[in-house]
This record gives structure tokens, C-alpha cells and sequence, in this order.
């Protein structure tokens, strides 16, 4: 068992070390390697493998209209990652293969913030720079434990969805500012109007079930796909009313193999279904950008987690799950708190429990948490604020730091060869959620 592990460690890692290495070529090879982009003023630092992209590129379209005002550009130390991000991102991609580089390249800019859209240790790489100020922008609001971490403190900067928000923070960290440190922005990524399948106008209520992953270790355990996913999907399939839109997280499976299987068990009772009644118009969504679906669903089933605040904003009827894990951290004055839980045991309940929430009260109870967790959420207005509260942040830092006290790039500006093959490796423990 041993030797048979070891052979499948050391195939990941000369697979990954040839990946790296064409990944390398491919960034030589493109414009983007000798791209000078000057006058960036904001960074979104992403050191992360191109398995989390979703967590950045959800940050896209925010991250486009603060550069209406001050050019982003996004920094990665992975070279896969930035040829698959330099791909597809409206915003520059850099890639800085060593500290040394990365060092010298802010040494001749005036970058006013960097943001973090994950909480991987890697980030005290950049987060060694004083200049700029340092903003966590996470990569959804939710009510899982990372969203109250300590480490928080370390950064000038939180930004939030809203009063909610503060006071999970305010009620779980000691010693902590919450004035000074957070800033509400509401949910920024809601303004964004997502582009997906045409699903037919036939009457059917489309339900979104959106769970989320597995987790890296028992605090974290909020998935519901292995505990309620069998008996949720096989109750929405079996009414002939409903349309499922199943979107797995995308690193299901990455930790507990037994949710790799949950969603294959998941995968074909959709395909069962579709055979059963073409018309039904199921789909399985593993592969396209995030957001459409919020548009396109009447109602949605979810666990702890960004979904349930996402779709929270769009006030439609909303269904969270109850963690099956009792080592699953549960914010006692969180979403569950206020929209009663569904647990395992009655997952076959879900489409009373969908029906549940389209009553005119569970409307009002509804708008009343919206208002607390998002504030204003008019269309736009989330994206406002935060192109407000960042040009805030980074004109004070800009302030502070003349343009004359700061080099000129210089265009000969180049990796240290000294550092050529010191690019970061994969995510740590305690990184991205």
C-alpha cells in the first residue's frame, strides 16, 4: 500500500512539474511576458494553482469597473495559473516567478492596495510590502468559520457584505477593531449579469442546488452532497414540475473521495432523468462562469456557504441545509439562525420546503435578513460602493507616497536569474475555501 502510494505521489509530481514547465513556455512565448502596464495602481494577488481560479475570477467584472478609475492588474506566482488567467481576464495578468522579482517590480510602482480574495499563507509574500494597504476581499460572503479567522488582523482591511457581517466578526475575534477595519461593500459580484444556457419558458420551477466542497479539515465540513444529495436531487427529479441546475463546487472531491462518489451517484440520477424525459431540460453545470444561474433559478438549495448569501440578495426562495458533520463550526447568529436549516434525515422534503418559502411571509422574513446582510442591494449599488471604498483606500495610500519619491520602471526590468525556478508551489493548509 505504501510503494503504491508513493507511485502515485510521484506521478502527480512529475505530472505537475511537466505542466509547470510547458506553462513556462507558453508565458515566454506570449505578449503578456514583456507587457510594461504602467500606471497600475491596485493589484489582486491570486499565488494560488489554476484549481481555484473561480475564487479570482469572480472578481473580474468589480475588479474591471475599479479600473474606470485606477488600473488593477492581477499578480500570481504560479505559471500555469497565469497563462489560464491571462487567457480569459479582462485585467492585466502578471506573473512574478520569485520575492526578489515581485519586490523589485513594487519597488518602481505606486501600488496604493493589493487585495486577497483567500486567506493561503502565501499571501505574506506580497503582504510584506508597506506601501500599499492590504484588503480582504475573501471570494464570497458566508457564515463558514474562515469568514470570523484571526487572521483577519492582518490584514488594514476587510471588506464585507454588511451588517451581518460585522457583527459575526465583532461577536468571534478579540481585540479587534471593527470600525477601523471592515468596510461595508455589499456583494458586488450580484450587479454582474451572467451569460448561460437558454432553459425553456415550459412553466417548470428551476432550482438551483449549488453544494459546496467537502472542506480541508472537521470545522469546515458544510458539504451536503454526500449527506442529502441523493435523496434532495432524487425528490426534484420525481415531480415532473421542476428543472434541476445541479453546480457542484468545484473542488468537490479534492479531500473525501466519498464526495467524488456522491457526486457521480448525483451525475447519473440527472442522466437517468434526462433519458426518462428529454424534455425535462436538467442540467449539470460543472464548467460554466458563475452567476447566470442566480438570474436563472426561482429558487435555490444550498449549504453554508457564498451561494446562500448570493442568492439571499435576489430575495427568491431560499433553502440552506444543515451541516451532517457535528464538528461543522455554525455560527449561532448566522443564515441558519434566521431561515430554518434543512437536516439530512429530511432531504426528501425539499420541494415542501421550497414551496415553504414562496409564501408571502416567508417573503417579508426574507427581505428582512437581505437588508441586514446586503444593505442596498438596487442594481448597482453594491458595485458602487465598492469602487468607492477602494478608490478611498488607495488615494490615502497614494497620498502618502509622492510619485516623485517612487523610480521610474525601468524597461529592462527582468526575473533574477538567481531565482528563475523558485515559482511557488501549491496551496497550503489553511488557504482558499
Amino acid at each position: 500500500m505504501s510503494l503504491l502510494h508513493d507511485l502515485r505521489s510521484a506521478r502527480i509530481v512529475v505530472g505537475r512539474s511537466l505542466r509547470r514547465r510547458r506553462a513556462r513556455a507558453a508565458w515566454a512565448a506570449s505578449p503578456a511576458r514583456s507587457a510594461e502596464h504602467p500606471g497600475v495602481e491596485a493589484l489582486v494577488f491570486f499565488p494560488d494553482p489554476p484549481v481555484n481560479a473561480y475564487q479570482v475570477r469572480q472578481w473580474y467584472e468589480p475588479m474591471r469597473a475599479l479600473s474606470q478609475r485606477h488600473r488593477v492588474a492581477v499578480v500570481t506566482t504560479d505559471p500555469e495559473t497565469a497563462v489560464a488567467l491571462e487567457a480569459e481576464s479582462p485585467l492585466p495578468v502578471l506573473w512574478h516567478r520569485s520575492v526578489g522579482e515581485t519586490e523589485e517590480w513594487m519597488d518602481r510602482r505606486r501600488v496604493g492596495v493589493v487585495f486577497y480574495v483567500n486567506q493561503n499563507v502565501t499571501n505574506f509574500r506580497m503582504m510584506r510590502h508597506r506601501r500599499p494597504a492590504h484588503v480582504f476581499v475573501s471570494h464570497g460572503e458566508s457564515d463558514k468559520d474562515y469568514m470570523a479567522s484571526n487572521q483577519l488582523k492582518a490584514y488594514d482591511h476587510t471588506f464585507v457584505a454588511g451588517r451581518a457581517a460585522e457583527e459575526r466578526i465583532a461577536g468571534r475575534l478579540v481585540d479587534f477593531d471593527v470600525e477601523r477595519h471592515l468596510v461595508r461593500v455589499g456583494r458586488p459580484q450580484v450587479d454582474v449579469p451572467g451569460t448561460g444556457p437558454d432553459l425553456p419558458d415550459d412553466g417548470r420551477t428551476v432550482v438551483l442546488y449549488a453544494p459546496t466542497w467537502e472542506g480541508d479539515r472537521p470545522s469546515m465540513a458544510y458539504s451536503s452532497l454526500a449527506s442529502h444529495g441523493p435523496a434532495l436531487v432524487d425528490a426534484l427529479l420525481a415531480t415532473g414540475r421542476h428543472r434541476l441546475v445541479y453546480r457542484p463546487h468545484p473542488r468537490t472531491g479534492v479531500s473525501d473521495p466519498a464526495y467524488a462518489a456522491a457526486h457521480r451517484a448525483v451525475l447519473a440520477r440527472v442522466e437517468r432523468a434526462g433519458e426518462q424525459d428529454p424534455g425535462a431540460g436538467h442540467v449539470v453545470d460543472t464548467g460554466s462562469a458563475y452567476g447566470w444561474q442566480l438570474a436563472a433559478a426561482d429558487a435555490c438549495v444550498t449549504d453554508v456557504s457564498a451561494v446562500a448569501f448570493d442568492f439571499l440578495a435576489t430575495g427568491k426562495p431560499l433553502v440552506v441545509t444543515a451541516p451532517a458533520s457535528p464538528a461543522a463550526v455554525m455560527d449561532p447568529g448566522g443564515l441558519t439562525s434566521l431561515l430554518p436549516p434543512l437536516p439530512a434525515e429530511r432531504a426528501g422534503e425539499v420541494v415542501e420546503r421550497i414551496e415553504a418559502e414562496t409564501s408571502a411571509d416567508a417573503g417579508r422574513a426574507r427581505a428582512a435578513v437581505v437588508e441586514r446582510y446586503f444593505g442596498d442591494t438596487t442594481p448597482g449599488a453594491a458595485t458602487a460602493r465598492f469602487v468607492e471604498a477602494s478608490s478611498r483606500i488607495i488615494e490615502a495610500r497614494l497620498a502618502l507616497y509622492p510619485a516623485e519619491a517612487t523610480p521610474a520602471p525601468d524597461p529592462t526590468d527582468g526575473p533574477d536569474p538567481a531565482d528563475a525556478g523558485s515559482d511557488a508551489g501549491p496551496a497550503t493548509p489553511g488557504g482558499p475555501r
